[in-house]
């Protein structure tokens, strides 16, 4: 029963979410604010004429930041269960698995570590590369020098 009412919920904010990034949502948006606007001389600009468009943006805004956190929510823990299985099916450390639980400071820590290991391999790998090129240089020359 509760997991019904969860499913129907994330189905229903997902189609929020999805009709409301749409063109014609935009356009149909911009349509009802210009009926608003052209509304104002009717209305004489009264207060209750700008409380409607407040209000309803209001509404509209409250009620799309929960829809749109549950369904970034969900991307986000579909996403990080990828890359957990990523991680786990692949030569790269599991220890990173569920490193999303750290806390800030743990996690500036770990980039830190992962920056350092990363500009190390750079300076390694150029030094290797430097190596190669010296010693093709030297086997072309080798060459040159007896002819062949």
């Amino acid at each position: 029963m509760v997991t019904t009412r969860v499913r129907t919920f994330s189905d229903f904010a997902a189609s929020v979410a999805r009709a409301a990034g749409r063109p014609g949502t935009f356009a149909a948006s911009l349509l009802l604010i210009a009926v608003w606007a052209v509304t104002g001389p009717l209305f004489h600009y009264s207060d209750t004429w700008q409380l409607i468009i407040n209000t309803g943006t209001t509404i509209v805004t409250f009620l799309m930041v929960f829809l749109i956190q549950n369904t970034q929510n969900r991307d986000g823990a579909a996403i990080q269960a990828k890359l957990d299985e990523l991680i786990r099916a692949s030569a790269a450390q599991n220890a990173y698995i569920g490193i999303e639980h750290l806390t800030e400071e743990e996690l500036d820590s770990l980039r830190a570590r992962c920056e350092a290991r990363a500009r190390d391999f750079r300076i390694t790998d150029a030094a290797d590369a430097a190596e190669e090129s010296a010693n093709a240089k030297a086997a072309a020359a080798a060459r040159a020098a007896t002819g062949a």
